[in-house]
């Protein structure tokens, strides 16, 4: 048996609207339950709010997520809807995260109907619960928190914890094993929990690569896109094409190419450290790497991360040079113009480097597009030209 406690970061944010929606369930069970008589049913008159997948109403597709079967049934809900739910509302906001949750209850409801209806098994069977709303929950945390580290309870012939990352907890042992190959009870709808599931991770999903919601270096996107430039990367260097300059290289030999095993390793290190957040270890660790190997450069994010590091440590020396190579292997990168503002600013404020700080501050200029930015770097060209 496994359960998962506890996960490692805490919501920036009280996330008002989660604690809302577990107690709005929780009093409307206590409201709809008949527990008088010894006997624990839904009462008559709540029934009709539970969906029919044969002939729903239209109410039903909120409704249902609402109810629940029983306190082993609401608790497992809340209790799944606290430990996800937090950090998504913290992420989404009140209002989105609201938005969210009933749309993932709508979206459960319709894959439950048309998957029971192409089955033609469990048609005329009432369907209740929070379950496929939670389930969308979850699979949001997974697409925004895929690295964070969950503490899971285990139990058979001995009780302990072990940490996992969220990504594989959600992915093999709530998605697949639970809802995939464990389909033995009767009464749980399998098929509204997979629509959930894919309702939150795909819409989320879809929301950080159109830039609608903000992401981060440690979101499913960011993975993805760390990944595609490894590939590439790899695929140019088998075909003898230099991925920086865009042009065909004399034909290069393994053992030309290939680092040796402590660079290889000292590099895996730094990517492992900087997937779990810990940027002040991947930035030492970087210190230590053979700087003048660029075959042993860092992908595109990892090395802007290193770099904002090792700003933020007052290495400034380190960090003028973490940004040169950044600019110089990605100059066609999304970033160059606040790239070149920062460079500006340790070369004018803590590398004396005049020349240097107008250079890369007038090219920033030209590049940046927020105000608060290109206000930052017109008021330090102006105060260095004065």
């Amino acid at each position: 048996m496994l359960l998962p406690i506890r996960t490692n970061i805490e919501p920036q944010r009280t996330p008002y609207m989660n604690y809302a929606l577990i107690t709005a369930n929780v009093v409307i069970f206590a409201m709809t339950y008949n527990f008088s008589g010894g006997s624990s049913e839904l009462r008559p008159w709540a029934q009709s709010y539970m969906l029919t997948p044969a002939y729903p109403f239209l109410w039903q597709f909120i409704t249902y997520a609402f109810l629940h079967g029983g306190f082993l049934h609401i608790f497992g809900n809340m209790y799944f809807l606290y430990m996800f739910g937090n950090n998504v509302n913290d992420r989404l906001g009140n209002v989105g995260y609201l938005g969210f949750y009933l749309a993932g209850a709508v979206f459960s409801a319709i894959g439950h109907i048309l998957i029971a209806s192409l089955h033609g098994t469990g048609i005329a069977t009432p369907v209740l619960g929070a379950s496929g709303a939670i389930a969308a929950v979850t699979g949001a945390y997974l697409v925004l928190y895929p690295q964070t580290i969950i503490t899971i309870l285990y139990w058979f012939f001995i009780i302990g914890t072990i940490d996992v990352p969220a990504i594989y907890l959600i992915l093999i042992k709530m998605i697949f094993i639970d809802n995939v190959i464990s389909r033995t009870a009767q009464n749980v709808a399998y098929d509204a929990h997979l629509a959930g599931y894919t309702f939150g991770i795909g819409s989320i999903l879809l929301l950080l690569v159109i830039k609608f919601l903000p992401h981060n270096d440690f979101d499913l996107w960011a993975m993805i896109r760390r990944w595609n430039t490894r590939r590439a990367y790899k695929d140019s260097v088998s075909q003898d094409w230099d991925p920086f300059s865009g042009r065909l290289t004399k034909k290069i030999t393994v053992k030309e190419i290939k680092p040796d095993e402590k660079t290889i390793a000292l590099r895996q290190e730094i990517l492992t450290r900087i997937n779990q957040g810990n940027l002040a270890s991947a930035a030492q660790l970087y210190l230590e790497m053979p700087q003048k190997d660029t075959g042993q450069l860092l992908p595109r994010q990892a090395m802007l991360d290193i770099a904002n590091q090792l700003m933020s440590e007052g290495k400034w020396t380190d960090a003028a040079a973490a940004y040169e190579k950044f600019l110089t292997f990605y100059s066609g990168s999304e970033h160059p113009g606040q790239v070149r503002l920062m460079l500006g600013i340790i070369y004018a404020r803590y590398l004396p480097d005049k020349t240097k700080a107008l250079e890369h501050l007038k090219k920033a200029l030209d590049k940046l597009t927020d105000p608060v930015q290109k206000k930052m770097c017109s008021d330090e060209i102006q105060r260095l030209e004065s």
